[in-house]
This record gives C-alpha cells, structure tokens and sequence, in this order.
C-alpha cells in the first residue's frame, strides 16, 4: 500500500479521529472540573553550616535524610495540628505532605497538598518552621563554630495541583486521535478483500485494470 493509499483513507475517514478525539476531550476535561481541586504549597528550608569546610557541609549533606525522618512523623503532625488547630487526624495530615531532602541545594522542601491553598501554606509554613525550631535546639548543644543552622527561605505560596482540565483535554484528544487511527486501520484490515474501486482490484490481482465496464443508467 503506497502513501497515497493511505492519505485516501485517513481522507475518508477522518471523522471517525475527529469525533473520537472530541468525545475523549471532552469527556476528559468533563471529569476532570468534577473533582475537587488540590492545591499544593511548597516550604524550603534551607541549611547552612556555621563554617565552609568540606567536613561540615558533607555533614550537613548527610543530615539531610535524618531531617526528612524527622519532619516525615505524626508527632510533626501532631505539633502542626495543636498550633493551627487543624480538624484533621495525624494521619491524613502526614499523607497530604512530602518531605524531600536536596543535598544540590543543602535544603529541604516541604510540600503540602489540600483543598485549602491558605491552610496549606499555613501547614507548609508551620512545618518548616519545626525544623528551624529543632536545629536552633541542638544549636545549644554544640560550639558556635560547630553550628548548623536552618532557615526559611521565604513564605510558601499554593499553586493549582490537581486536576489540570487543559491538559487532561488535551491528553484525552491525543489518545482519541491514537485510537481512531486504530480504528481505521483495523476497519481497512477487515474490508481489505472487499473490492469497490479499480485500484482495489488491482491491489488484489497485481494486475493493471486495462478496461471497464460502466453501470447502466
């Protein structure tokens, strides 16, 4: 089958891609506005050494992990949740946050998702501010020049998390337009034996149609 063969029948059948990918727009971006919006706040944390020694920055690096640990718990949650006075359980709290130590950047980032973007950069905030709290108490347990310690970089601020109704759209029209193309190619498969023009006859045969015979009126 040559390329022409093919531009004849996508050109034939081309409102089977259109109406599929509209159909999967639409229905994406439908169900997409049904659900409730997340949205997402993010707090870093930064950490800076008191010296700019290779000891003590590959020991902050090292740290870092056991930060995480130590925001990622139900106790933080706890403790965020009597300062905020939160209606939610410890649990749910610590399933609606991730903690992700960045040893580039010697920070921490603390990432919120809930229905509220305020609340949610109250928590994110609230967060970050234990570890600030738990570093300036170990602080007063080591020499000044042993030190390290950790800041906010700046106040959190949400962003639309989920759904994105633009881009499920979009996404659902490029799955329509694949499985119209399915589609097509299936439907030639099947009619493949099935001879209604001339170049089909001779597609089957391999032969060249010398003459026809037109259809009486």
């Amino acid at each position: 089958m040559i390329l022409l063969d093919y531009g004849r029948i996508f050109i034939r059948r081309a409102w089977i891609i259109v109406l599929l990918a509209v159909i999967a727009a639409g229905g994406a971006y439908y169900l997409a506005k049904q659900q409730q919006p997340i949205y997402r706040s993010t707090q870093t944390v930064l950490i800076q050494p008191a010296r700019s020694d290779n000891g003590l920055t590959l020991a902050s690096k090292e740290l870092l992990n056991n930060y995480s640990l130590y925001l990622n718990s139900t106790y933080r949650a706890i403790d965020v949740i009597d300062r905020l006075q939160l209606d939610m359980t410890p649990r749910a709290l610590t399933n609606a946050v991730t903690i992700v130590p960045d040893t580039l950047t010697l920070s921490v980032k603390i990432s919120v998702d809930l229905p509220d973007g305020e609340m949610a950069n109250r928590v994110a905030k609230a967060w970050g501010e234990l570890l600030v709290q738990f570093r300036n108490a170990e602080n007063q347990k080591v020499q000044r020049s042993d030190q390290v310690t950790a800041q906010l970089q700046d106040d959190p601020q949400y962003e639309l998390n989920r759904p994105r109704p633009t881009i499920n759209a979009a996404a659902g029209a490029v799955l329509g337009v694949i499985l119209g193309a399915i589609i097509i190619f299936v439907l030639e498969f099947l009619e493949s034996s099935v001879i209604r023009r001339r170049e089909d006859l001779e597609r089957t045969l391999d032969m060249r149609v010398l003459a026809s015979i037109p259809e009486n009126n």
